[in-house]
């Protein structure tokens, strides 16, 4: 779906006192490995936490039914006191949520959606409903110290201490360039699978971040080829490249490229900038992105910027 940059809204900052909703869309973990991201937000965020249903349910794999899960999600778009909401984390559940969900009361009160992974479905359902939301971590991995630079930029967006801008290091397949649009994307197997549905987002004039885990190096090239041989890598104003992370081949029939080369190579017949090795997905540093607010990315021979202006 093409969005109309003019009409997207980016959700009010968050203050303490502020109300936010907990729910887990997708996969199940026991409750108590929770206990840390709760406190934070509690506690050192001085937010008024209501825990979904779906944290203390299982059903399979899942944390609770489809009809659970929903029904956590569409309470927390319908009530107007939620000001955020945040996904516990991935893994796999949110794509079986997406399509029946109700956005009326989403779009008359705009509020955060925190999540990554499995969790960019449902940022893409927040993008086509002309919704910023935040690529991010999630409380699951709250507390843990070497996540501690992610979780203040999560901190940092939601309460209105967005940086201006965040700084790459230089890497050797970086394009030189500079372009300006919407910032889309996340996970890209899940961008992949969307495409057909109700949450496949239109690429043309976007600046489109990519990251993904535990992929083969034939699946990320048959991804990538998807995308060009549809003609929606042509579309793009700019590509912003996470972390590939876990990527995994075969030894028989080797590629002889990494990941990094194979989508290099993908747009390599294109002429827009191009940012790899941004420190975002499945790492340690995973820095908070907003999905749908118009972004810059800038590369040169020392490095590459993505602006938020």
């Amino acid at each position: 779906m093409l969005i109309d940059e003019s009409v997207l809204v980016t959700p009010p900052v968050l203050r303490p006192g502020d109300t936010v909703g907990v729910v887990s869309p997708a996969s199940w973990f026991p409750y108590d490995e929770l206990a840390e991201g709760l406190r934070i937000l509690r506690d050192d965020w001085q937010l008024t936490v209501i825990e979904g249903n779906s944290l203390r349910a299982q059903e399979g794999p899942f944390a609770g039914s489809d009809e659970l899960r929903r029904a956590d999600l569409q309470r927390f778009f319908d009530d107007p006191s939620v000001k955020a909401i945040f996904a516990t984390r991935g893994g796999y559940g949110c794509y079986r949520l997406a399509d029946e969900l109700d956005l009326t009361g989403l779009r008359t009160s705009p509020k955060w959606l925190i999540g990554f992974s499995d969790v960019t479905v449902l940022l893409s359902l927040f993008y086509t409903a002309g919704i910023v939301s935040l690529h991010g971590l999630m409380p699951r991995q709250y507390g843990q110290p070497e996540r501690a630079e992610a979780l203040e930029s999560v901190r940092q967006w939601l309460f209105g201490e967005q940086p201006g801008a965040y700084t790459v290091a230089a890497h050797p397949l970086n394009r030189v360039g500079q372009a300006s649009g919407p910032l889309v994307g996340g996970n890209l197997t899940m961008l992949i699978n969307s495409i057909g549905t109700p949450t496949d987002v239109d690429l043309t004039g976007t600046i489109l971040f990519i990251e993904d885990i535990d992929e083969t190096l034939f699946s990320l090239d048959r991804m990538m080829t998807q995308l060009r041989r549809g003609g929606r890598l042509a579309k793009l104003a700019g590509l912003v490249v996470g972390q590939f992370t876990d990527m995994r081949t075969n030894p028989s029939l080797p590629f002889g490229k990494d990941a990094y080369q194979l989508i290099a190579e993908a747009v390599s017949a294109y002429s827009y900038p191009v940012l790899f090795n941004f420190p975002a997905g499945h790492v340690n540093v995973n820095l908070a992105l907003p999905i749908g607010k118009r972004v810059i990315v800038t590369t040169g021979p020392t490095g590459g910027t993505l602006t938020f202006p």
